[in-house]
């Protein structure tokens, strides 16, 4: 059993090298050109921001939908219970506004 190489499958293999580590070459110049550099940060900025933005509108939505389910019944109808004393709360939160408002001015 011969391991010897003929000089042709050495320069083949040579050859075939080379052009592997000239492939290899071009690939780290593309991933280390400042312009890909910039648009990897770009793109991962971005991705980071339409998470954020993603997990922001999932946290309203929970919040509305969970204010709505104490102020609405599942027929659409409105609690009155709930709806009443809240609007007394805020006209009379308003209403000292107002007042307060007055007094300064005058």
């Amino acid at each position: 059993m011969s391991d010897a190489r003929t000089p042709a499958q050495i320069e083949a293999d040579i050859v075939r090298r080379r052009e592997q580590l000239a492939v290899t070459l071009d690939e780290i110049g593309v991933r280390m050109h400042p312009k890909t550099i910039i648009g990897d940060a770009k793109a991962r900025v971005a991705s980071t921001v339409d998470e954020t933005a993603g997990r922001a509108f999932v946290a309203v939505n929970r919040a509305v939908t969970d204010v709505k389910a104490r102020f609405v019944a599942d027929d659409g109808t409105p609690r009155l219970e709930r709806v009443v004393p809240v609007a007394l709360l805020a006209v009379g939160v308003i209403g000292l506004i107002a007042v307060s408002s007055r007094r300064h001015r005058g």
